[in-house]
Formats: structure tokens, C-alpha cells, sequence
């Protein structure tokens, strides 16, 4: 799951370098993958209106579903 959310970022961005991604267990049993980028590629990984960052957590989510897991994306 880590792969896929640091495969969508790093396609998103023009550094890809510049992405990391980290997976946090939160206390309400979610998993949460806190993607970091530098402050110049933040805009693209959030989007026009959060419309990017919607779009990847719901995909995160379903596969996460399909799994079973629950997991969502924050970006930081």
C-alpha cells in the first residue's frame, strides 16, 4: 500500500525525489500515509480545490477496502 501511495505522488510531481511517505497507525485503527514533498510540489500533489488529494485518498481507500484495511492520505 506504501508502493502505491508513493507511486501516485512521485507521478504527480516534477522531483519525485523530493517525495516521502510515511505510514503512521492512528488511534482510531486507520492507517495514515503522511506524504511529504518539497513546498514547491505541495500544489500539485493537493490540486485545484483538493480535487488531486480527494481523488488519491479515495483510490487509497479502496484498495485499502479491498484489503481490509482502513487507510487514508495526508499530505504535510
Amino acid at each position: 500500500m506504501k508502493e502505491l501511495v508513493e507511486f501516485i505522488a512521485k507521478s504527480l510531481v516534477d522531483d519525485p525525489d523530493s517525495v516521502r511517505v510515511e505510514d503512521v497507525p492512528s488511534a482510531d485503527g486507520y492507517t495514515v500515509y503522511e506524504v511529504s514533498c518539497g513546498p514547491e510540489e505541495k500544489g500539485k500533489l493537493i490540486g485545484k480545490a483538493g480535487r488531486t488529494a480527494k481523488a488519491m485518498r479515495t483510490v487509497v481507500r479502496s484498495v485499502g477496502a479491498r484489503q481490509g484495511k482502513r487507510v487514508t492520505v495526508e499530505i504535510v
